[in-house]
């Protein structure tokens, strides 16, 4: 059945990963892995930001509620939403919040001990936190399932 809110008729919203990671690898190779990180990331924070306003959750994790920020995200994000990756865990260290993903599009098939970063699922965590919260923030990957952790983790420190 066709959605009528769907982006493309017969095909609908969501595309592959194999295509999504194609479009990160050419990045890379036309601008250099460096180049290619700044920009994706930039690209997911928008991205980010931009669901969350569409949402009309703009500010609503700014009570420090972090199991209902961590649901509105996944929601957003995971298996109902647009599948970016699932959000298992918001918890604040400090002023700091540290977010655990899984299955993030950007670790998707990538060998284990890759040095691969998460950079557009970064870039878009970090934009959907700074909508929620209303707040500002430096994101760095501090976790990889690449590396050994179970999940792909974030610190979001504000600015």
């Amino acid at each position: 059945m066709v959605d009528s809110h769907d982006l493309r008729p017969a095909l609908g919203d969501f595309s592959s990963i194999v295509c999504f990671r194609a479009v990160v690898t050419g990045m890379e190779d036309a601008l250099g892995a460096r180049a290619a990180a700044v920009a994706l990331k930039a690209a997911g924070r928008k991205r980010g930001h931009d669901l969350v306003a569409s949402l009309g959750l703009t500010g609503a994790g700014s009570s420090g509620d972090f199991e209902a920020m961590q649901q509105s995200l996944d929601q957003a994000v995971g298996v109902d939403g647009t599948r970016l990756c699932a959000i298992d865990h918001i918890e604040a260290d400090g002023e700091d919040l540290i977010v655990h993903t899984r299955e993030t599009i950007c670790s998707a098939d990538e060998p284990q001990g890759s040095s691969r970063e998460c950079t557009y699922t970064l870039g878009a965590v970090h934009g959907a936190v700074e909508e929620l919260t209303g707040r500002k923030f430096r994101g760095k990957q501090i976790g990889s399932v690449l590396r050994g952790q179970d999940h792909d983790i974030f610190r979001f420190t504000p600015r």
